[in-house]
């Protein structure tokens, strides 16, 4: 199963809007909590070698902690600069001397390394926070760096297109083509955060679905196909049971029967009537027939190639199941008659 990430767009540090609905499909998207030096509007850059580091690129200005320079004119202090920058300069060399085009750090990018990326025509990445290093490091095929002393030992990450996409009124920084071919993007959008919130949920429990399915790769087929075929098999061993564990299991036939009526029900079409012809299709051996909400009639769930994850429609099973004993229990517990007071003719 290729593995798919979800980001949460603008939430950390400079926005905090509502986040605009797209999806890349086989790419990724990052928003604008990075800064990069990608140039005009809309540029593009192809065939990207990407080396994904995390160091130290904002040492361009004197930051000396816990220690006290005495000089005796500003002309020193400009010294002292400049040997920083000098540093600066031998370290953007070195990470140009691997071969890229473009260079995504964990940690910030100060102006003068930028500057020196951007006339080396490499663009630069900067504020890639951990949790979007690491996942750089498996959707691009890369490494995350923090010496360059030996390119030839570092691991570069590759990926066939880097442009600049707008999703509303926000800027994107969109990967196609990526080498391990193994990511997407899903931004979400709505008008409130609610919409949003249950939106992700939908999401998330597809995903798990799926996850689900991969691990238990047998299916069962949807529409209510396997409901109204497992309350024909309840209801028909109901009826050879004597006494009153018959009600019971026709009672949970019955509720079996009410997954179909709620398919019909939020689907907006009469679920008395397509329950009914379900069940009687069902009752002719047509074991395969279930609901087809595209065109509001039954039909054969193989041909229409609709099924359900066999894990989660036992899962559901289950719970549903236990729920209900549980409920039962608590009901029986209620009803119990209170205990009788009697008087005490043993006082202490």
């Amino acid at each position: 199963m290729a593995p798919v990430n979800i980001f949460r767009h603008g939430a950390d540090e400079e926005k905090a809007e509502t986040a605009r609905l797209s999806s890349f499909i086989g790419a990724i998207a990052i928003g604008d909590l990075v800064k990069s030096t990608l140039g005009p509007k809309g540029m593009r850059m192809e065939n990207v070698n990407i080396l994904i580091a995390n160091t130290g690129m904002d040492t361009d200005k004197i930051k000396i902690f816990g220690s006290r320079v005495r000089v005796d004119s500003t002309a020193k202090v400009a010294e002292i600069e400049l040997a920083e920058k000098e540093k600066m300069k031998e370290k953007v060399d070195r990470i140009l001397k691997h071969g890229i085009n473009c260079f995504i750090n964990r940690q910030l990018i100060y102006n003068y390394p930028e500057q020196l990326f951007a006339q080396a025509g490499v663009m630069a990445i900067e504020h890639a926070d951990f949790a979007g290093s690491v996942f750089f490091r498996f959707f691009l095929g890369g490494e995350i760096t923090s010496t360059f002393d030996h390119p030839e030992l570092v691991k570069l990450g590759h990926c066939k297109l880097i442009e600049e996409v707008m999703i509303g009124e926000d800027l994107l920084i969109h990967f196609s083509g990526v080498a391990m071919g193994e990511a997407c993007t899903i931004v979400l959008r709505g008008a409130t955060q609610q919409i949003l919130d249950e939106a992700e949920r939908s999401l998330h429990d597809a995903l798990c679905v799926l996850s689900q399915t991969v691990k238990e790769p047998r299916t069962v087929y949807g529409g209510g196909c396997s409901e109204m075929l497992m309350a024909k098999v309840v209801s028909d061993l109901a009826s050879r049971t004597p006494g009153k564990e018959a009600v019971a299991m026709e009672s949970f036939a019955k509720a079996l029967r009410m997954l179909p009526t709620i398919i019909a029900d939020n689907a907006g079409y009469d679920s008395a009537d397509l329950v009914a012809q379900l069940r009687a299709a069902h009752q002719e051996n047509k074991t395969n027939y279930g609901l087809n909400m595209s065109e509001g009639t039954v039909g054969n769930m193989a041909e229409l190639g609709i099924t359900e994850s066999f894990q989660v429609k036992r899962q559901v099973l289950l719970s549903a199941s236990e729920a209900a004993e549980m409920i039962l229990r608590v009901d029986n517990i209620i009803k119990a008659a209170p205990r009788k007071r009697v008087p005490d003719h043993h006082p202490c």
